[in-house]
């Protein structure tokens, strides 16, 4: 976990002007997290000039999305067979300038991290501050297989702390956290459904070239700059789809409940009313 807590941020680099677009920052214990990796393969893989070592800010190693670009390649290939030797010399033919090069940026583009988080380490003792007593050993559990919480030692690492946030937020309105967390396993394959929708958005970018060819070296930068537009816009339009989906289930089905307690209200109002009124006397008809 990160070396440098949430309050203490890694200082700025060197020569970083005012108004430059930040980079995202990691230590290695967080670079390895984001990575799906071990700070163990990070070190190995450095040692063997698959890695670029960090840029040293006084004690500290400071890597940046470069470095994850690089993990996911590796991780990558390593999936599909290919040995640290065999990588090691794709790679060495991808530092010394060889045509490969377009494919990092390219591979930065359209895998590199959507999110900007970093994770955070919560204590269980925070986390009872957070839930109170809905953090049950069953709802932890269940927050651990659906991958919300990822076990290290006595404490838990959330991948998206403003989630954790969220969820906490709900809870404490008087969602009990158990049913968040099924809307959660319940949501989760229809995110899954919309994310390779969009997915597919990016890589169709590259419908138009040979399927097992690089695209021409001459076309990349316009390529990874179109694919970097795409990524915010997607995003724009899932927080868009979402509210408007939210509105909707809201309205029909808030609605309706309201409408049927109105209803009912209303009713008892009028059967009372009815039951209160004095009855009309009688008048008898004249003679």
């Amino acid at each position: 976990m990160p070396n440098t807590p949430p309050s203490a941020p890694l200082p700025p680099a060197a020569g970083t002007r005012a108004g430059d677009a930040p980079r995202t920052e990691y230590t290695v214990d967080e670079l390895a997290r984001v990575s799906d990796t071990t700070v163990r393969n990070v070190r190995a893989y450095q040692d063997r000039g698959l890695l670029a070592p960090p840029e040293k800010r006084g004690r500290v190693g400071v890597y940046d999305d470069t470095h994850v670009s690089r993990l996911k390649l590796i991780n990558h290939l390593l999936a599909r067979g290919y040995t640290l030797a065999n990588i090691q010399d794709l790679i060495k033919a991808v530092d010394e300038g060889h045509d490969l090069r377009s494919i990092l940026g390219l591979e930065s583009a359209i895998g590199g991290r959507w999110s900007r988080e970093h994770p955070r380490k919560f204590s269980l003792i925070e986390l009872l501050q957070m839930f109170g007593d809905m953090a049950s050993p069953g709802a932890l559990a269940k927050a651990v297989d659906l991958g919300l919480l990822e076990r290290d030692g006595l404490s838990f690492v959330s991948g998206s702390p403003t989630a954790l946030a969220a969820g906490a937020t709900l809870a404490k309105a008087g969602i009990p956290l158990a049913d968040l967390l099924d809307a959660v396993d319940i949501a989760r394959p229809h995110f899954s459904a919309v994310a390779k929708a969009l997915v597919d958005l990016v890589v169709r970018q590259l419908d138009r070239y040979d399927p097992d060819a690089l695209p021409p070296p001459a076309d990349v930068p316009a390529l990874v700059d179109a694919i970097w537009r795409v990524r915010p816009l997607a995003m724009v339009l899932v927080e868009s789809e979402m509210n408007r989906a939210l509105e909707e289930a809201s309205g029909d089905y808030l609605g309706d409940r309201v409408a049927a307690i109105m209803e009912k209200k209303l009713g008892r109002a009028a059967k009372s009313a009815t039951t209160e009124r004095p009855a009309a006397k009688k008048t008898r008809p004249k003679k």
